[in-house]
Formats: C-alpha cells, structure tokens, sequence
C-alpha cells in the first residue's frame, strides 16, 4: 500500500499549558490524514454521506512516543492495513522529519446514515485491492 503524507503545522490552540500538543489534538490530524487519504483516492465523504454511507471510528490504539511542539511542521501518514465486509484498518503515524511522535492502529467502520452497520463502499474496497491490502 502506498503511504499517504499530510501536512500539519502546529498552533498554539493545538497546546496545552506546558506547551506540548495537547494528546487530544492528535485525533484530529488523524482524522484529516484519513480523510486526505480518501480525497486523494479520488473518494469524497459528501459523496459517500449522499449514497446514505458514513464511517465511525470503532476502535484506536494510540502510542504516544514524544511531544509535538508550537511551529512544529509534522507529517500524518496513513496506509490501509486491512480491509474487511465493513471494517478499514488503518496505521497512521505523526513525524516530526523523521522522528517519530505518535503512532495509532484505527479500526473505521461503514454506517448508514439512517442507522446501523453497513457493507464497506465498494469504491473503498476497490482502492484496497488496487493496493494489494485486500
């Protein structure tokens, strides 16, 4: 699977009183690197949400391993790890040049908008496939 880069400057809302990035912001650079990483594949949630398919994060493993600072430029990748009926895992993982600062393993399911599981987009399970994760 080829590696998908994003970048992300820090800023000081992204901190916390020691000057760290708060753990919680984290969250959100994963969530805009797997949304990148769907964008760039072409794959567009507004699209997606208009078929009645949305996704939930069901699970995420998060392993903190140094602190992000103010002005920092990092780099959230992701690559598919697995791909199931309704399940994309996910390893993604915050650099800062080539250190790493954060790694976390997310477990993405389909939902139907009007509620309950769904059948993971075939356009998605294309793409896995097309990336030999499948």
């Amino acid at each position: 699977m080829t590696t998908h880069h994003f970048p992300v400057r820090i800023y000081y809302e992204d901190t916390d009183f020691s000057g760290n990035v708060y753990h919680a912001a984290y969250l959100k650079f994963f969530e805009r690197g797997r949304t990148e990483l769907l964008r760039a594949e072409g794959i567009h949630h507004f699209e997606l949400a208009a078929q009645g398919i949305a996704f939930a994060v069901r699970s995420m493993q998060i392993e903190f391993e140094a602190a992000a600072h103010i002005d920092d430029l990092l780099t959230v990748t992701t690559e598919v790890a697995a791909i199931s009926g309704a399940r994309l895992t996910l390893r993604q993982v915050v650099l800062r040049g080539e250190t790493v600062l954060t790694r976390a393993m997310v477990v993405v399911v389909a939902i139907k908008t009007s509620g309950g599981p769904a059948r993971m987009p075939a356009v998605i399970r294309e793409l896995a496939e097309r990336k030999g994760t499948a």
